[in-house]
């Protein structure tokens, strides 16, 4: 995933987190519009939750976050 993606998905998460709380769950869709104007970068989160890390649809957002702070 390239920089951008991780930030906004860390922002997205933080933003949950503070509002909903620590247990708070989301899916893959929550860091993308309604509007579907990026595909293939939806296609490559996807992938990297659905096929690579076989995630729930909807999973905590504090996992969520550190996963993708792991990433190199």
């Amino acid at each position: 995933m390239n920089k951008e993606i991780k930030s906004k998905i860390i922002e997205v998460c933080d933003a949950k987190i503070a509002a909903k709380g620590e247990n708070v769950g989301l899916s893959f869709y929550a860091f993308f519009k309604n509007k579907n104007d990026n595909p293939k970068l939806l296609m490559e989160v996807a992938q990297w939750w659905i096929l690579e890390h076989q995630l729930d649809h909807f999973e905590k957002a504090v996992k969520i976050k550190e996963m993708v702070k792991s990433l190199n």
